[in-house]
């Protein structure tokens, strides 16, 4: 489920999300969101953050914290 989170630590500190046991899952999903990726599909959503953060890499960040933080 959450295969890509491992690569993404310094995405996570900048948007100021501390990943917990307990929030992975829910992470996961505003990931996924707002990649527009099916969710529990891994490699889809690896491979769109991968595309995101060299296209855009802050403004991923801004748009992940935004969803993160108004939930």
């Amino acid at each position: 489920m959450t295969c890509y989170f491992r690569h993404l630590g310094i995405v996570f500190v900048k948007a100021g999300i501390v990943v917990t046991p307990e929030n992975r899952k829910q992470l996961d999903k505003v990931i996924q969101n707002i990649l527009h990726v099916e969710y529990k599909n891994c490699p889809d959503t690896w491979h769109a953050v991968k595309k995101r953060l060299v296209a855009d890499e802050s403004g991923f960040i801004e748009e992940l914290k935004t969803a993160w933080n108004s939930q």
